[in-house]
């Protein structure tokens, strides 16, 4: 006999797609179950084991943003759950922090079961990549709320760092070194501003190549956040830390200063690396002003790391055995405040 249709369903909310897709991914998503995960997946809440009395948790919540767009003109959707994944583990890297648990949030007018499945790949992925449990969330239809074909993508990750091990920029001291990891693109921000300049002023497609680079517009513009958790790591084990920023939107202006004591300033040279062809075309396509790039775009630098002068040596050999190209960019002076950026 032929079920009824659904009111719910007809009023653009199908309860069955949403958990139809879940069951098929129950199996990957318990394969990113770490330890310290109690219980099973389903439950109101996601349980999990407290590291110990000697440890703090650390919290961060952050979304895809506009990225998403990209991901919906060119129908690949695998991307975008390692982004929130990887930009959630650095937020919380800076203090020192390993992940514990994820959760997500995806919230739609209507879910798409193939859009679904693909979004919780790239989040199972990079939660097993950075040994964090993805332990909960939330789908949402919301008709009316949100724009036929769209969805939203938001994360919150918890993770814990020992109390004698916090970093809080508050040993940074004049004559320490800023030392640059790359970013492997935009990585989650300024995508307002990017699509603007590739598909309203240079009229490119999603399918065509960025001029001066070797890839589409749509492979440009949807690499994956990288994560720094791997390198950061083994360089803690050699070098004690003394301050990390992760360069997000507000660029090194914005972020850099957050982890400074009052009365320092970093004095970042960008004649010290060579900003990526992505970089450059947007600025020229774009006719955006150079301080304004560097307010909203990483310019190729992702995580800036900061040391004694006397450990940079054994910080650029570590990091290079780690797979990374860690490049010099810069100084911490006294007087004034902020970031200043030379040439």
């Amino acid at each position: 006999m032929k079920q009824p249709v659904s009111a719910y369903a007809a009023a653009g909310v199908d309860i069955d797609v949403k958990m139809n897709a879940l069951r098929r991914a129950r199996r990957r998503i318990e394969a990113t179950f770490t330890p310290g995960v109690v219980g099973r997946l389903g439950s109101f809440g996601g349980l999990f084991r407290s590291p110990g009395g000697g440890h703090l948790l650390v919290s961060s919540t952050d979304g895809v943003g506009t990225k998403l767009k990209v991901a919906v003109m060119t129908g690949r959707h695998d991307t975008v759950g390692r982004d929130i994944v990887n930009h959630c583990v650095n937020d919380i890297l800076v203090q020192g922090a390993e992940p514990l648990f994820f959760l997500d949030y995806i919230g739609a007018a209507k879910l798409d079961s193939r859009v679904l499945a693909a979004v919780l790949y790239g989040l199972c992925r990079a939660c097993r990549e950075n040994g964090c449990a993805l332990i909960g969330g939330e789908t949402a239809e919301m008709p009316g709320l949100y724009p036929p074909g769209e969805y939203d993508l938001v994360g919150t990750i918890v993770g814990a760092v020992k109390r004698n091990e916090v970093i809080t920029g508050s040993e940074i001291r004049a004559g320490d070194v800023l030392i640059g990891l790359p970013s492997s693109g935009l990585h989650t921000n300024g995508y307002s501003l990017a699509r603007r300049v590739f598909f309203e002023q240079a009229g490119l497609r999603p399918s065509d190549r960025v001029p001066g680079l070797r890839v589409t517009v749509a492979d440009a513009l949807l690499a994956v956040h990288r994560s720094y958790l791997r390198p950061v790591r083994a360089l803690r084990r050699k070098v004690r830390v003394r301050g990390l920023a992760h360069i997000t939107g507000g660029g090194f202006p914005d972020n850099v200063p957050r982890v400074l004591p009052e009365g320092l300033a970093a004095i970042i040279d960008r004649a010290a690396w060579r900003v990526p062809p992505l970089f450059q075309f947007l600025q020229k396509a774009g006719g955006v002003d150079r301080e304004e790039m560097y307010r909203v775009f990483n310019m190729g630098i992702g995580m800036v790391v900061m040391v004694r002068a006397a450990d940079t040596a054994v910080t650029l050999r570590t990091l290079r055995a780690a797979g990374e190209k860690p490049v010099v960019i810069g100084r911490i002076e006294r007087g004034g405040d902020g970031v200043r950026l030379l040439n």
